[in-house]
């Protein structure tokens, strides 16, 4: 665990503290990793979710990507990086912090 920051994002409500926090763990040198699931798979959708390319790693809960009928493609999110819930325990596991929006 080399400084390693997990955020879950269950909310479309906070794309800017999202993209704030995470813009500034990368520039602190910190490895940011991103899980969506609940209503924050709809940040995929925001114009802004694009400023997050780069500079973490994003992963989001197929389930919960169905269930809302999300369109695909995902700009930033590969076909690989959409998981379960395990997916989500996994960054837990794998971070020193972690934190929840």
């Amino acid at each position: 665990m080399n400084d390693k920051l997990g955020i879950l994002v269950s909310s479309d409500r906070h794309i800017d503290h999202l993209i704030g926090i995470t813009k500034a763990a990368h520039r602190a040198g910190k490895k940011v990793t991103i899980f969506l699931t609940n209503r924050g798979v709809f940040l995929t959708k925001n114009d802004r979710f694009t400023e997050l390319d780069g500079i973490c790693h994003i992963s989001l809960c197929s389930l919960c990507f169905e269930s809302f009928k999300v369109d695909r493609p995902i700009p930033i999110v590969k076909d690989q990086d959409f998981g379960t819930q395990m997916r989500n325990v996994e960054i837990m596991k794998d971070c020193n912090r972690y934190i929840v929006l």
